[in-house]
């Protein structure tokens, strides 16, 4: 019989690490994410893992690349204050390549803001809070059993792909407790980093030969190799060759399968004349709107981004086509709708249900401003 329990988001997402493989955890307490960190302080020395807490968010995020690069599944769980110091050193495992989790535990700001209080504030933040041109995947679940199947699809993207991947919690998921039911070994799957098939002498890093996202040796190992967070050649070593630059930037953002990637749920969206796109907490309040909203006689649906990087452009513009209007409620001051925007491409009218005062938005909020929109179309 599989295990059954009432347990916290955050104490799934580091149970789903250790299923995962994760046998790393450095980084530095902050609320709403400590709970993370205080699971894992516990459970990872009972399997031979490792935790660490360092002097603060910069040396965490050091740590997760130095652990990663010796060849172990390494995550670091902060929030906005903390994602903001690690910003450098993401786009350092950005252009070296390096996999590794992030969980990012969302609450207000800017700065400290509050603590306490639940928001939608980095979802930007993920895509470009690091300078440059890279890609990135963030996933964001809704509810402490998609947090334990999403912490471990974090995983197995970022081996898959080498490079960063974001689990984004909004307060409310992180500390709610829900019925989960434990897979059981080998049930989700659990994928690994590829390993070089040439011998040590013949090893190049970044050897795009191998295809876009070329095997990963452990260091520690047989296989030397030169990392940098310069633009570099195949063996590693910074290079300012112009086609050569040009052809790892491009390899770097092409190497991520958006069609792989990609995952919605579609909730009522067959015949649905009013969409709601929302994601995280605010989309269990857009759920229980849309059950009343077509109680009244309103067709409403909703079609929930679980990968918010890359941002579903395609799937929106395709629901926009049937739609007589898209509502994008979210606790920032907008972000998401800027992405909606562009996908819809003026295809429907567009509208936001934005709140940032600490408290969610709810399913009256948003029965509300789909009858507004009803009254004026």
């Amino acid at each position: 019989m599989k295990k059954v329990a009432l347990i916290q988001g955050n104490e799934a997402c580091a149970q789903a690490a250790i299923y995962a493989g994760c046998r790393f955890f450095a980084g530095y307490p902050i609320t709403p994410s400590s709970e993370i960190a205080e699971v894992l302080s516990r459970k990872l020395p009972e399997i031979g893992g490792t935790f660490i807490q360092m002097e603060d968010e910069i040396g965490a995020m050091a740590a997760v690349i130095g652990a990663s690069l010796c060849g172990l599944k390494a995550m670091d769980a902060t929030s906005g204050p903390g994602l903001s110091l690690k910003q450098e050193l993401i786009g350092y495992a950005c252009m070296a390549e390096i996999p590794c989790v992030l969980v990012n535990v969302m609450r207000g700001g800017p700065s400290t803001g509050m603590p306490t209080g639940p928001s939608q504030s980095d979802i930007m933040a993920t895509r470009w809070g690091t300078h440059g041109d890279h890609a990135t995947i963030a996933v964001a679940p809704a509810s402490c059993q998609e947090i334990f199947s999403e912490t471990v699809r974090a995983f197995n993207l970022a081996e898959t792909y080498r490079l960063p991947v974001h689990i984004l919690m909004d307060e409310i998921i992180a500390h709610m407790r829900e019925k989960i039911v434990f897979p059981e070994e080998g049930e989700l799957e659990v994928l690994n980093r590829a390993e070089p098939t040439v011998p040590p002498a013949a090893y190049k890093p970044f050897d795009a030969s191998f295809g876009d996202v070329p095997p990963l040796a452990a260091m520690g190992s047989n296989y030397r190799y030169h990392v940098t967070g310069l633009n570099k050649a195949e063996d590693g070593f910074p290079t300012t060759k112009a086609a050569l630059v040009d052809a790892e930037e491009r390899r770097q953002l092409r190497k991520v399968d958006v069609a792989a990637v990609a995952k919605n749920e579609e909730y009522l969206l067959d015949d649905a004349e009013f969409v709601i796109v929302s994601f995280g907490v605010v989309s269990r309040s857009a759920r229980f709107a849309i059950n009343q909203l077509r109680n009244r006689g309103i067709r409403a649906g909703m079609l929930r981004p679980i990968t918010l990087w890359p941002f579903p452009a395609q799937r929106v513009a395709e629901v926009a086509k049937n739609a007589r209007a898209v509502i994008v409620p979210e606790m920032n001051l907008g972000q998401m709708i800027g992405e909606v925007e562009r996908a819809v491409c003026g295809a429907c009218p567009t509208r936001s249900i934005l709140r940032v005062d600490g408290e969610p938005i709810t399913p009256q909020q948003i029965i509300d401003e789909v009858e507004e929109v009803q009254h004026v179309l």
